[in-house]
């Protein structure tokens, strides 16, 4: 039985970590694991899994490819959600 990958619209920086936090639990990953492939300690993944605002894009990009995300970006489909607190 296969799965389909699951694609998330993401509007604020809460939900990148939650989406990261939710993503390593179902991979059955540590946030020490996690450190270890990112070159982090885990009190500095546990922090930015909290506060995803301070992530890097380089971090993003590692994280990603850490826990098996793809990061996709697009232009926004007109009168699509938007926020205009975080842009």
């Amino acid at each position: 039985m296969s799965t389909t990958p699951v694609s998330r619209l993401l509007i604020t920086s809460p939900q990148l970590g939650q989406l990261l936090l939710s993503t390593r639990k179902r991979r059955g990953l540590t946030q020490t694991a996690v450190a270890h492939r990112l070159g982090l300690s885990q009190n500095r993944i546990s922090h930015l899994e909290q506060h995803p605002d301070e992530i890097s894009v380089k971090q993003l990009l590692s994280w990603c490819s850490a826990i098996g995300l793809e990061l996709r970006l697009g232009e926004r489909i007109e009168g699509g959600p938007s926020s205009s607190t975080e842009w």
